[in-house]
């Protein structure tokens, strides 16, 4: 019990969670290069939906926006994509980083990036990088960094709201994840603020109502031609998907339902995060309504592992608003080995163990584990 006491006395949450943002931004970033290189149609092939086959649609204007890019330098839409991608993912990563660099963090925080859905979904699953909502992720990180702050200005506010209207167009996902960032402003307030509330529904809304109303097919026919014109060939992705949603959970439910085995075990685990808030009452029904808001979202799509690493995420860059803050970048809180220890680590053994896929498998015994210490074995058995 000594040496144990002795071995987490030394070990620093805050500068694993460091360790932990480079290697996920270097991981994310190194494939979500493949993708493109590869011309991915679901990764690449989203950024490319258009406006220029059949006009107004859903995630169109990033396509267009790209095309409008291409034009101007002459230079191929993968390498574009890829460079706005760096981008985005990159100030993510960068505003994450200055959200906890003077922090005290806690070895249960720590755990919710080891989740199978936080930081850990990204190692664990290749098809969750490159994709749209790390625009979102970058929004609410600078607007969570800039809450906390005090910084976030009348025009700081009015410049996000437009940049939510913004994704929105480029991935209606935006709409679905708005609560959290009221949550966020009410908690740093601690005032209930309608009229500014109303600025950031207003934000996601519109363009989502214009969407619903006028909004055409992703593809209307001609895109597969435009793209192939512009240098860019695709074989499967977004643009060959003529699938009943719907339809294919209920085929598969056998497989999905096991997705709630992995929704119960997150649950669990932000439960146990709460339990030592002190706002924990009006969070935890506020946390539900915001999962309540984006349940169109597993009605409506496939990707239910995809939503709840989407949830996990804002989770994360949300929770630092209750951490203490810190004058030292390498603040730490001393570890115990208590029950709240104890069980914190039996959640992140458990979480390191299984595998949420986006689609189709909802809970794997193919987690971080599996994947470092197993599989190359399995590969070199076979090699040999």
């Amino acid at each position: 019990m000594i040496k144990l006491e002795k071995i987490i006395s030394h070990f620093n949450t805050k500068i694993f969670i460091y360790f932990l943002i480079v290697i996920t931004a270097m991981y994310t970033l190194a494939f979500t290069f493949l993708h493109n290189i590869r011309s991915d149609g679901y990764i690449l092939g989203d950024w490319l939906v258009n406006y220029q086959d059949g006009g107004f649609k859903r995630r169109g204007l990033s396509g267009s926006f790209f095309f409008l890019l291409q034009d101007i330098t002459g230079i191929k839409l993968n390498i574009l994509v890829y460079c706005f991608q760096v981008i985005i993912i990159s100030l993510f990563f960068y505003y994450y980083f200055k959200l906890i660099q003077y922090k005290e963090t806690t070895f249960l925080y720590l755990s919710l990036l080891l989740s199978s859905v936080g930081f850990v979904g990204l190692l664990n699953c290749v098809d969750y990088v490159g994709k749209k909502e790390f625009l979102v992720f970058f929004l609410f990180a600078v607007f969570v960094y800039l809450v906390d702050n005090n910084k976030l200005t009348r025009i700081k506010e009015w410049g996000l709201c437009i940049a939510l209207l913004i994704s929105t167009l480029f991935h209606e996902v935006t709409l679905f994840f708005i609560p959290y960032f009221l949550i966020a402003l009410y908690f740093k307030t601690e005032k209930i603020q309608p009229v500014r509330y109303l600025k950031y529904i207003l934000a996601v809304f519109i363009p989502a109502a214009l969407l619903l109303l006028f909004g055409k097919e992703i593809n209307e026919g001609q895109s597969l031609h435009i793209l192939k014109e512009r240098g860019v060939v695709f074989t499967r992705g977004i643009f060959f998907w003529n699938i009943d949603e719907r339809q294919y959970i209920l085929d598969h439910f056998n497989e999905y339902k096991l997705y709630f085995l992995s929704l119960a075990i997150s649950v669990f685990h932000i439960g146990f995060y709460l339990k030592y808030l002190k706002q924990r009452k009006v969070l935890s029904i506020l946390l539900v309504g915001a999962f309540l808001f984006s349940l169109p979202l597993f009605y409506l799509a496939i990707d239910w592992g995809r939503w709840m690493y989407i949830h996990m995420i804002f989770i994360i860059i949300l929770f630092p608003l209750f951490l203490r803050k810190s004058g030292s970048v390498y603040a730490s809180e001393a570890i115990i080995p208590n029950k709240k220890f104890y069980i914190t680590l039996l959640i992140v053994i458990i979480s390191l163990v299984y595998r949420v896929e986006m689609s189709g498998r909802g809970f794997t015994f193919e987690g971080l584990l599996y994947r470092t210490c197993i599989a190359p074995l399995e590969l070199l058995n076979k090699m040999l």
